[in-house]
């Protein structure tokens, strides 16, 4: 098996595969690995609510003409592309830490400019973003804030990078909090999903047995709300979506 199909989670590390001391790197290479299938996956195993999501996510980032926007951890940029579609005036940017994301992000791009326009995208890790302070009015993160090694360094990050009046979106995976509903979705997220998605994907790092673990295992929604005000941002709300698998986080700059 060569380096880049090999396994970067079993059932050890998916015990907490936060607390893996190692966890960037398999993280990367897990994208790595299935990035020409990401798009289909999203799409398919959500039912098509992950772009619901995005939209979502884009009404409450309250996207002004002329704003400056980085979209950390953007994979295959669709949530770029729903943020440069809001005006025809700002300016996106999509950074994300595995970079076999940005050359289909870049390719899905070109297939736009007739439609969206001003967006670039940046290879870059979300502890340590490669943009000047105060640069930007919003800085947002889709189903990628998990995946940090250290969430409050890219916490603070992304505080360290917005302008006063500069919002946070945080888009996340959750858990239902009805016990029957959670006990559904985890069926599927567990049983189901694993088995579909590494079928379509052929992949063999363990990526679909990681993402459901690491929902599981991740921080709640309160933690996060906290850990978000710690690192600097005020009137924090979470908006929970589709029985509460999806939340939406958003605090402000004063």
């Amino acid at each position: 098996m060569s380096e880049s199909t090999a396994i970067a989670w079993n059932d050890q590390l998916l015990q907490n595969p936060h607390a893996v001391a190692d966890k960037r790197r398999r993280v990367q290479k897990m994208f790595a690995a299935i990035a020409p299938s990401y798009d289909l996956n999203n799409h398919l195993h959500s039912l098509w609510m992950d772009q619901a999501w995005r939209k979502k996510a884009v009404k409450l980032a309250d996207v002004k003409s002329g704003d400056a926007i980085v979209d950390v951890a953007c994979g295959t940029g669709d949530l770029t592309f729903a943020f440069a579609a809001r005006h025809p005036d700002v300016n996106v940017t999509g950074i994300d830490f595995t970079y076999e994301m940005l050359p289909i992000a870049r390719q899905k791009f070109a297939d736009r400019k007739s439609q969206i326009a001003n967006c670039k995208f940046l290879n870059g890790d979300a502890q340590s973003l490669p943009l000047p302070d105060a640069c930007c009015d919003v800085v947002s993160i889709a189903f990628g804030i998990r995946n940090v090694q250290d969430t409050m360094a890219a916490l603070r990050e992304f505080r360290r990078v917005l302008r006063p009046a500069g919002r946070l979106i945080i888009l996340e995976f959750s858990l239902p909090t009805n016990p029957i509903l959670r006990g559904l979705y985890n069926f599927y997220f567990r049983k189901v999903l694993p088995t579909t998605a590494t079928l379509i994907s052929g992949d063999k790092t363990g990526a679909y047995k990681y993402l459901p673990e690491s929902v599981n295992t991740f921080i709640g929604r309160d933690q996060m709300m906290s850990m978000m005000r710690d690192a600097g941002f005020n009137d924090v709300e979470q908006f929970p979506m589709t029985f509460g698998v999806c939340v939406c986080y958003r605090g402000v700059v004063r």
